[in-house]
């Protein structure tokens, strides 16, 4: 008990009113789940890689005491759920794995748009942590643009879970969100990051992708069903190519972005497609090589 404590003074601020009931309310649960939060325990203890993760980062642990990731989800599910995510990573970075989340990023594609420096990396968000493990990020400048938030199901068949998108809040988003869709030839930043996104996915072997809906979506467990997102992404999973699963609390994506062939393109617009598939090209054989250099290290 005592550990479990120790991790929640180093989760919440216990000197503030609110934090110190988030407190209370997590050790209750963990109490509740006693075995469960233990074996979870446990498995961080097993390497030292694992203890340094979540000395690190102890947010991993709450994670599993909360309805994080998908609407209903249960305790054992979350536990598995982070168990299964690591011990992919594992297998596919070894040590290099602290990279992403010891020293915050790794940084897979990289450009410049108006004398800024333009990426694409792959992080931990303490700041996500409600809705997934990891993130692949569009960042301008180090600030975040839009981000795709998932975990990974270590299985005979490795899927990706995207549990959320999301765009940045900045006051001068429309007209940023503007310029780098002109800059990337039409091709809009919210596509770009699910494209990024499948880009790793194919990289790290990975069998199928599935992302929540919006009424899988984890908030669903706090608020108004009838409550709109901001921003549907049952809409943008279909014009993905996404088809609603037999738990309506996902759609599965193809892992593969539809391409249309050039005689499929208006003739005037061919030049700028050619562009973008270019450009689409060159992050996808870049995103490839800094991760497979990571995970051949």
């Amino acid at each position: 008990m005592r550990e479990i404590i120790d991790i929640g003074e180093k989760i919440y601020n216990v000197s503030k009113p609110k934090e110190f009931k988030r407190m209370i309310v997590f050790l209750f649960r963990a109490m509740m789940n006693y075995q469960k939060i233990k074996d979870l325990l446990e498995f961080f203890k097993e390497t030292p890689l694992r203890i340094r993760l979540l000395s690190h980062i102890p947010f991993f642990i709450e994670q599993s005491t909360r309805n994080f990731f998908y609407r209903n989800s249960k305790f054992q599910e979350r536990c598995n759920i982070i168990k299964n995510h690591f011990l992919f990573l594992e297998s596919k970075y070894s040590e290099n794995l602290i990279r992403c989340y010891i020293d915050s990023k790794l940084i897979l594609w990289n450009d410049e748009y108006k004398s800024k420096e333009l990426d694409i990396i792959i992080k931990f968000e303490p700041g996500q942590k409600k809705e997934g493990l990891m993130s692949v990020v569009l960042r301008l400048q180090e600030k975040d643009i839009y981000q795709m938030i998932f975990w990974i199901d270590k299985s005979d068949d490795n899927y990706l879970y995207i549990g959320a998108m999301q765009g940045t809040n900045d006051e001068n988003a429309n007209e940023i969100i503007k310029g780098l869709t002109k800059h990337c030839y039409g091709y809009r930043t919210k596509n770009l990051i699910l494209f990024a996104t499948r880009c790793v996915a194919k990289t790290l072997g990975i069998q199928k992708i599935y992302a929540v809906s919006n009424k899988g979506y984890y908030a669903n467990n706090h608020i108004r069903l009838d409550r709109k997102l901001k921003t549907s992404l049952d809409d943008f999973w279909e014009e993905a190519g996404g088809k609603i699963t037999a738990d309506y609390r996902f759609y599965e994506l193809p892992v593969e972005e539809y391409r249309k062939s050039i005689e499929e393109i208006k003739t005037h617009k061919r030049n700028l497609y050619r562009k973008r598939f270019e450009l689409l090209d060159s992050i996808e054989e870049a995103i490839k090589e800094n991760l497979l250099e990571v995970m051949n290290k």
